[in-house]
């Protein structure tokens, strides 16, 4: 195929290619990951960058989302305010101590009030204090100008706002808010240079040419950090039924987002043990970047796991990425 050769040299996938390519039944999925491979390793040898989560606000939401089991249709069970700042600190200090570079800070809700971001810039300015070379990416929501200036001010690296989806099946998937509104958040984050984060959660019903447009839509925002999530199925939830994914599956749309976005960091994010299942291994040789411990509402697999799957795999921890992208 020589499809990475063809990147490498200067020539991008068109829509029209990359959805042959992902559909066609002749290609085999683990030459697609070969080809995929390729890339990763020019781009980032054979280092893992490794990320964790802290949900600082949660079940406390107005939105609609049909894959959340903290929207407002649901009966959250694990429901608070923001927590203390000395939660928050204290993750950042569990980050740091496992080699964790990117240590992320996540608000459930439709965006942050002014208050709360005052809250998380105070904080993020103590935790940088105390651990400067650690990257801090916030995820609040939906978010104006001047929670983009405060956010930067304070030391906020990166800003987390997944697309989710394709701009023809996000009513599929929300009702109370927009696309364009995550795009513009998006945007905002750049235009005050903090590095931008989107991604999507496949397998909610979208068609193949939905996938091909997520990664173009996130090609087009230029992302730093593509965060992959495969649906993990919460009962009660709009796909709460929905089981269409394999371990193929999710090999083939991995490598697709790659091919499309062949430099950026691809992280493997929610829902990757329970869809990857034991190809979590093999996911690496595509994706350069994985979460560890558990995500919002749901359980990840032990870090010792995660540290032997990434050893046993040749490849090793990259300890030295947290400040040199921003």
């Amino acid at each position: 195929m020589e499809i990475a050769k063809r990147i490498l040299d200067g020539e991008d996938l068109t829509k029209e290619e990359a959805l042959s390519i992902y559909t066609d039944d002749s290609i085999d999925t683990l030459d697609l990951v070969d080809e995929a491979y390729q890339l990763r390793k020019h781009y980032y040898g054979h280092k893992v960058k490794l990320n964790m989560i802290l949900n600082a606000k949660s079940g406390i939401c107005p939105e609609d989302c049909g894959y959340c089991g903290q929207s407002r249709d649901m009966k959250v069970k694990t429901r608070y305010a923001l927590v203390s700042k000395d939660k928050i600190s204290q993750g950042a200090t569990v980050a740091n101590d496992n080699k964790i570079g990117t240590y992320c800070i996540v608000m459930s809700g439709r965006g942050p009030s002014d208050k709360e971001v005052d809250y998380i810039a105070d904080t993020v300015e103590e935790i940088k204090a105390k651990h400067p070379q650690l990257k801090i990416c916030a995820c609040l929501g939906i978010a104006n100008e001047d929670h983009a200036k405060k956010l930067k001010n304070a030391g906020v690296d990166r800003y987390n706002h997944n697309l989710n989806t394709s701009k023809n099946y996000h009513s599929e998937v929300v009702t109370t808010h927009t696309y364009e509104q995550r795009v513009e958040t998006v945007e905002t984050m750049k235009k005050h240079n903090i590095s931008p984060c989107s991604g999507v959660i496949c397998g909610m019903g979208e068609s193949n040419e939905d996938r091909v447009d997520m990664a173009f839509a996130l090609k087009a925002l230029d992302a730093d950090s593509i965060p992959i999530n495969f649906l993990h199925p919460i009962k009660g939830t709009k796909f709460g039924d929905m089981d269409e994914l394999t371990p193929m599956k999710c090999l083939r749309i991995l490598a697709l987002f790659r091919l499309i976005n062949p430099s950026k960091e691809i992280r493997i994010a929610g829902g990757r043990e329970v869809n990857l299942k034991a190809l979590q291994p093999i996911s690496l040789m595509v994706a350069n970047s994985i979460f560890v411990g558990d995500y919002l509402i749901t359980g990840g697999q032990p870090n010792k796991l995660d540290f032997d799957m990434i050893e046993d795999m040749g490849f090793e921890i990259d300890e030295n990425h947290m400040m040199s992208e921003v």
